[in-house]
């Protein structure tokens, strides 16, 4: 619903960025420019997909209170102050772009569950080291209750030492 918002000139340069995209390019800037310019058949066909997804997560929650992962794909790093669009991250000796980091909220946004971040640890640096706490839908009160024993068990916040 992005592009809901878009001036026509926005909309017509996105929708021709889209259309000149190789098939080839699965990079998360691509799927963003092909999602922003979908038309109404192919959201459809999108969210039909997003139901299969939200079901399977229904299903797994009929058995297990919470999901852990990863909030982000790196450990937290030094505060960056260039633009957002430019900067890039050094994930395991391949640069990616920062925004790429995003897909990984998308594992609850997607599917409208709830989700928890927090701390829980730190790197050899001194950098926090964080978890995401997935709950079922509409288990909030789960993912903030299984943050507190988290809290509990690895200590509070701390301001990081560098």
């Amino acid at each position: 619903m992005y592009s809901l918002d878009l001036s026509p000139h926005d909309r017509a340069r996105i929708d021709a960025a889209a259309k000149a995209l190789s098939p080839e390019d699965q990079s998360l800037a691509a799927y963003r420019l092909r999602g922003i310019s979908a038309n109404h058949s192919e959201w459809i066909r999108a969210s039909r997909v997003r139901a299969t997804l939200r079901g399977q997560w229904l299903d797994l929650f009929q058995e297990i209170d919470i999901v852990l992962c990863p909030p982000m794909p790196s450990l937290a790093f030094p505060h960056d102050h260039t633009p957002q669009r430019s900067r890039q991250l050094d994930i395991d000796g391949t640069k990616i772009p920062y925004n790429d980091q995003m897909a990984w909220a998308a594992i609850a946004i997607l599917n409208g569950l709830p989700a928890t971040t927090m701390p829980n640890g730190r790197s050899g640096n001194g950098l926090p080291i964080g978890v995401q706490i997935i709950g079922g839908y509409l288990e909030d009160r789960s993912t903030i209750a299984f943050a507190g024993l988290i809290e509990r068990e690895f200590g509070g916040f701390a301001p990081p030492t560098i």
